[in-house]
């Protein structure tokens, strides 16, 4: 990954005064008010297809979670083409996946990072049964102790028309946000994703469109947060 696309996606750490670290702060506050009677500790980020932000947006949300005195973790959960390590510099040796096998603790694969009160857990090595392991009895018990130490878990997932796999993280996370690029993605695709959510019951608390062209504004990404109408 370039310098210049790792500045881009923690511009909230960057340049937290910009239009859009703004934007991902109010990302954080209509999150927090999307819910009144549940707090939504473990959050899941996904996408309809490879390439629409989603890991941009794990990255500046949880900087603005720890920019608010929150004890954040992210956990890569991409465990086919895990990225989350390069954007905060870290060791991908192990991570995830050999928590997962009992091939090491959690609590020493978990990093801190040169954020304050921002910890990762990066994907580890790709295994052979992404979903199997995702889908296991022991990342539902990791998911419930990791909910212990940390105010917010924030996981990056595959993109959800790809494979399973965010299906199944989905029905173990208490809010889901679908991240669309408007350039990319046709409406029939968007449509796919969300029903796809939709079959294991996942809590879809809204959708980040991206690459949003507004004229007379010179920011290159736009987000934009939806939430559920009533019923």
């Amino acid at each position: 990954m370039s310098q210049s696309t790792n500045d881009r996606i923690i511009i909230s750490q960057l340049n937290p005064k910009s239009p859009v670290s703004e934007a991902y702060r109010m990302l954080r506050t209509n999150i927090q008010y999307s819910s009144v009677d549940t707090d939504l500790q473990v959050l899941m980020i996904t996408s309809a297809g490879p390439g629409e932000g989603k890991t941009t947006t794990v990255g500046n949300l949880a900087v603005t979670y720890a920019q608010a005195d929150q004890k954040v973790l992210v956990i890569d959960a991409d465990l086919r083409k895990p990225t989350m390590h390069r954007i905060f510099r870290q060791s991908n040796r192990t991570g995830l996946s050999t928590v997962l096998t009992n091939q090491s603790d959690v609590n020493h694969e978990i990093k801190s990072t040169d954020i304050p009160n921002l910890h990762i857990l990066t994907s580890g090595p790709i295994p052979p049964n992404p979903s199997e392991l995702l889908n296991s009895n022991r990342m539902r018990t990791l998911l419930e102790e990791l909910k212990q130490s940390y105010t917010r878990i924030i996981i990056d997932t595959p993109p959800t028309l790809v494979i399973t796999d965010a299906q199944i993280v989905s029905t173990l996370c208490q809010g889901v946000i679908l991240v669309i690029d408007s350039e990319k993605v046709k409406k029939d695709a968007a449509i796919k994703a969300k029903a796809s959510l939709d079959k294991v019951n996942a809590n879809i608390i809204g959708v980040v469109l991206n690459n949003v062209s507004q004229k007379n504004n010179d920011s290159y990404y736009y987000y934009y947060y939806y939430g559920k109408e009533e019923q």
